[in-house]
């Protein structure tokens, strides 16, 4: 349960490092699963839900070494079910269902856990994964797939009501990757965590073509074999820094980020007033903030619209913009839990049906706060930085499931903040 103490004010300034995508990471955690032979997969943040991931992983029976970054993985000999105390603390390890279906032609894992954040059911994934011939049955919290004959392939919708599922994109891409016969995935997910899941499994030998638009084509092979992958850049990483610099700093400079894939948050960014400058090759960003900051209005889509993982961070950062900004959310528009702790610091947000309208403030103040979700407990950090005071930001549990060494890199910075360990 430790917390962290921003001692607000001080400007920030200099260069740090992304860490790999937390976000593409865990699948492709997960699809190491697909072969016997072994997997090494480069640049994994040292995060808690990626060490969560290695845990099941070992609870499976397969062989993981974890070292600087570098996760190994020899799934010779694995169960088929997920163990449900560390299944139960992250909702991505709805994932492995695709890869234990495929591998098993049967798996149980547990119903997902992981933030609250509005309602994320995973019928998508169920869907996705009978239309190739899985049978379903829930028992005791779990979800139990069986295909004793083995999969087929089969053109799966994967259309939602609030459009497409990145997670249920990757089950059904990962599952169909030895089903017999050619899959059609429609209305998939674009997200680049997708596009680098498919590129990993390409190179275990899976035939997709189409990742990264809205129709993906999987023929299925027989068998997977063992691969070296580098994971993605975190875009959502590299988009709460640029929130940090414009929010509080003299000229930060982000390395290892992919311009591409940056393209919604640095266009929010300049509307709103602040100065974004990519190098020549796209793979590093230095952000200063705008003499005059905006108001605007954002909303939230799935890729490459405006993210959902961000709009928090983009409603810290009006909270201090002069003027009126709006931020809606139309992917989960339930999840604006941070506002009602920004407004302890001082924030003046109104938030009704789906929406937060945010009249900037000249200054908000240091406060005990709660973190309740991933990116609720980025955005109290951020806006904790300008804030007069200090800002203690409790269960900062959350905050580590997706952040890598985040005070460190912070200090690094030039910011004053410091973990207590309670």
């Amino acid at each position: 349960m430790d917390k962290l103490l921003v001692h607000g004010g001080t400007p920030i300034h200099g260069a740090i490092t992304i860490s790999g995508s937390k976000n593409a990471s865990l699948p492709i955690l997960a699809a190491a699963l697909l072969t016997d032979q072994d997997v090494v997969i480069r640049r994994v943040p040292d995060v808690s839900d990626t060490n969560y991931m290695v845990q099941i992983l070992t609870g499976l029976g397969a062989d993981v070494e974890r070292f600087s970054g570098t996760v190994r993985v020899t799934a010779a000999d694995i169960s088929d079910t997920a163990p449900y105390d560390i299944v139960r603390r992250m909702r991505a390890s709805v994932c492995m269902m695709g890869p234990l279906l495929a591998r098993k032609r049967r798996c149980v894992v547990a119903l997902p856990g992981g933030c609250v954040i509005g309602d994320r059911p995973i019928d998508l994934h169920i869907r996705g994964l009978e239309a190739l011939g899985a049978t379903t049955e829930f028992e005791g919290g779990n979800v139990i797939l069986s295909a004793p004959g083995g999969l087929k392939g089969a053109t799966v919708d994967l259309c939602g009501e609030n459009g497409p599922t990145v997670l249920g994109t990757d089950n059904v891409m990962m599952a169909a990757t030895l089903a017999e016969g050619t899959t059609t995935i429609t209305s998939a997910a674009c997200e680049p965590e997708v596009v680098d899941l498919a590129d990993f499994l390409n190179s275990m030998g899976a035939r997709i073509s189409g990742a990264g638009t809205s129709t993906i084509t999987i023929e299925g092979v027989g068998e997977l074999h063992g691969t070296v992958h580098n994971v993605i850049p975190d875009r959502i990483e590299a988009g709460t820094f640029m929130v940090a610099a414009a929010l509080a700093g003299e000229g930060v400079t982000l390395r290892r980020v992919h311009e591409g894939h940056l393209v919604a948050i640095t266009s929010a960014l300049r509307k709103a007033g602040h100065q974004v400058h990519f190098n020549d090759n796209g793979d590093a960003c230095t952000i200063h903030r705008g003499d005059t900051p905006m108001p605007a209005e954002i909303s939230t889509d799935p890729y490459p619209g405006y993210p959902t993982d961000m709009q928090a961070q983009m409603t810290a950062l009006f909270a201090t913009t002069p003027g009126t900004s709006r931020v809606t959310d139309t992917i989960f528009p339930q999840r604006f839990m941070h506002c009602a702790e920004l407004k302890r610091m001082g924030a003046d947000i109104h938030v009704a049906d789906g929406q937060a309208q945010i009249t900037g403030v000249k200054k908000l103040s240091g406060a005990p706060v709660m973190a309740s979700d991933l990116r609720a407990s980025a955005a109290l950090v951020l806006a904790a930085l300008t804030a007069e005071g200090t800002t203690e930001i409790n269960r900062l549990y959350h905050i580590d499931r997706g952040y890598e060494h985040i005070d460190e890199k912070l200090e690094a910075l030039g910011a004053n903040v410091e973990r207590v360990r309670v």
